[in-house]
C-alpha cells in the first residue's frame, strides 16, 4: 500500500485537511476591539460538514486500495468536494474587502485537490495496467488452447 506514490498523495491532502479544523482561516482587526478576532474553520458549520466531508472521503480513498475503481471515484469527488471548498473561502475572501487577513491555509484545499488528482491519476495508470496484463494473460491462455 505505502510503496504507491499515489497512497502518499491521499495521505498528505488527508493530512492537510486534517490540519484546517485547527488552523486559524482569518484574523480580523476591530478598532473598538483590544486584539485580533480570529476565525477559525470550524467556526463556521457549512465549513466544517464540508471538512469532515473531505476528510472522511479522503480517508476512505486511502483506506480502499484494493478496489480501485471505488479509490478513484473517491478520490475525484473528495477533489470536487474540495474546489466547492475552495470557491467558497474565495468568495468569502472577496466579500470581505480588506476586513479579514486570511491566513497561508486558505490554500491547503488547492493543494488537496492538486494531490487528490494527481492520486486518481496514479489509481487510473494502475487500474490500466492490471487491465492490460490481464489481457496478455488470457490471450496467452486462448492460443494454447
Amino acid at each position: 500500500m505505502w510503496q504507491r506514490v499515489q497512497t502518499l498523495y491521499l495521505a498528505i491532502s488527508t493530512i492537510l485537511i486534517g490540519a484546517l479544523f485547527f488552523c486559524v482561516k482569518a484574523t480580523a482587526f476591530d478598532a473598538d476591539a483590544a486584539g485580533p478576532a480570529v476565525l477559525k474553520y470550524t467556526d463556521y458549520i457549512p465549513y466544517l460538514v464540508l471538512l469532515i466531508i473531505i476528510s472522511l472521503l479522503n480517508v476512505l480513498a486511502l483506506t480502499t486500495f484494493k478496489h480501485r475503481i471505488f479509490q478513484m471515484r473517491t478520490a475525484v469527488l473528495a477533489a470536487i468536494v474540495t474546489i466547492a471548498l475552495q470557491i467558497w473561502l474565495g468568495v468569502d475572501f472577496w466579500m470581505t474587502h480588506g476586513e479579514y487577513i486570511f491566513k497561508l491555509t486558505a490554500v491547503f484545499p488547492i493543494l488537496c485537490v492538486i494531490l487528490d488528482f494527481l492520486a486518481a491519476r496514479g489509481i487510473l495508470a494502475d487500474q490500466l495496467l492490471v487491465e492490460s496484463a490481464y489481457h496478455l494473460r488470457k490471450s496467452r491462455r486462448d492460443r494454447r488452447k
